[in-house]
């Protein structure tokens, strides 16, 4: 039986939503909006319709999208239908931009509304068909690489999609430890080259004599030190895929034969006269402007017009928050594999913070602090003992602590105490200058009870000891 929840002060418009359904349906209508999320929190409904007028009058900062998007996350799979009169149409279509499923307009109409209902359902059943085809498309260890709730995100995986099977050069631009390297081989691994080589080049990391060399390779007594013949990572790449990350940093001779590779696929070794035929597929990578670059002379526009015919951009971490969660438990299985532990999740205390922290080196920067912390941590939830204290001093020590309305209340509960424990701690530690006996006797506990407390919150002592010194 499909659940249906209604938000209007009109009762027949109630009952003519109901007759639009075919089958049994449960309705229950309320007229405020404030009631919905409670309702969403006790039963599951599959259906909400909801009255413009009303909804305007507890939007929060004059956006619709985040009155909407607190419900949604309560209620995922909800189909959300704006009722609007015949004037606000303009702000219906910009709710369902904003992520409502539909609308219908006054005076409603029961053919109408099973006019909008059918339609949402087609829409539904055509988008489980892609999703069904896109996931048949990824291979099955690579299903948890490319999950995503990012827009952002879900742009790049359908550029990986499209271009994966051609041998188009492709470069991916983003920050430092956004995943570029991942992503090379994702598009490698999906192409019809899966079964020849990935070579993977960093050009950063070749001092600038030897670059070309361990590209294209050399004669024996091309230069000093080249005691026997050298192949190159194109020649060996020849038929499967090449990747040079950070190419911007090679040399201008370097640019040259890459240039001539990317226009008719030949070059010669270093010290040799024999051309020599490639056609590795080139995936690039570069956390610069390479354009800007181009501009000022520092790398080739001919060479950058070349590489540039298929741009995909990754977003950083920051960009892409949402992600935060599914990229834990992806690093937290993996290092259960590869330790043998079973550590499952990490403390809310811990996922709060990481939310709020800018990762300037993304998801490398990400998988280092899980590492460690997993490494140190003996319970079965990553505490904040095991990361850096710094993450933890970014949230405003506020003395209105947030409601989390959006969680159950026992979780709610126990953030809420965590943060009250950990504030107060910090308090007591400052007053005493971190001496241990004296706090436990002024909060009334053992020094064993307070040391246990400070390890829980990722407290030390000497934080506060410095502070006095500094004094």
């Amino acid at each position: 039986m499909q659940a249906l929840l209604v938000i209007s002060s009109i009762e027949d418009d109630i009952e003519k939503i109901r007759r639009a359904f075919d089958t049994d349906v449960k309705i229950d209508g309320i007229r405020d909006f404030a009631q919905a999320a409670p309702m969403l929190s006790r039963a599951r409904y599959d259906w909400l319709f909801v009255d413009l007028d009303i909804m305007a009058d507890h939007m929060h900062g004059g956006d619709f999208s985040e009155t909407l998007n607190p419900l949604q996350k309560q209620s995922p799979s909800i189909e959300i239908v704006i009722m609007a009169a015949p004037e606000h149409i303009r702000k219906a279509v910009g709710l369902v931009k904003q992520g409502a499923s539909d609308y219908i307009t006054y005076p409603v109409s029961t053919d109408e509304v099973r006019l909008v209902v059918d339609t949402i359902k087609k829409t539904a059943i055509r988008q489980s068909e892609l999703d069904y085809l896109r996931d048949k498309f990824w291979k099955a260890d690579a299903l948890e690489v490319i999950q995503t709730k990012s827009p952002a995100m879900v742009e790049v995986f359908k550029k990986i999609r499209s271009v994966a099977a051609t041998k188009t050069t492709v470069i991916l631009t983003g920050e430092t430890g956004t995943g570029k390297s991942v992503l090379a081989k994702l598009i490698h691994q999906h192409s019809n080259r899966q079964k020849a080589q990935f070579i993977s080049v960093h050009c950063g990391a070749i001092p600038d004599t030897l670059l070309e060399s361990e590209l294209f390779g050399h004669e024996k007594g091309a230069f000093t030190g080249a005691l026997r013949k050298k192949l190159g990572k194109f020649e060996i790449a020849n038929g499967g895929t090449i990747f040079l990350d950070e190419i911007g940093t090679l040399t201008p001779q370097a640019q040259i034969k890459l240039l001539q590779v990317l226009q008719d696929g030949t070059f010669s070794r270093v010290g040799g006269e024999e051309t020599i035929c490639t056609n590795a597929r080139v995936i690039a990578a570069t956390n610069t402007d390479l354009k800007a670059a181009s501009e000022e002379g520092s790398f080739r526009k001919d060479l950058y017009y070349r590489l540039n015919v298929f741009p995909i951009h990754i977003p950083p971490l920051r960009d892409r928050i949402e992600d935060l969660p599914q990229l834990i438990h992806f690093f937290l299985t993996r290092l259960n594999r590869e330790f043998q532990k079973s550590i499952q999740s990490v403390h809310p205390h811990v996922l709060q913070n990481l939310s709020k922290y800018q990762w300037p080196g993304n998801v490398r920067e990400l998988e280092n602090l899980m590492e460690r912390a997993y490494i140190l941590e003996d319970a079965t939830v990553l505490t904040p003992t095991g990361f850096p204290q710094e993450l933890f001093e970014q949230l405003c020590e506020a003395a209105v602590m947030p409601v989390h309305t959006n969680m159950p209340l026992s979780e709610a509960r126990r953030m809420a105490l965590d943060d009250f424990e950990r504030r107060y701690i910090k308090d007591l530690l400052g007053r005493n200058r971190g001496k241990i006996n004296a706090s436990a006797a002024e909060a009334g506990i053992t020094t064993r009870q307070l040391h246990k407390l400070m390890s829980h919150h990722g407290i030390h002592k000497e934080e506060f000891k410095a502070k006095t010194v500094m004094e």
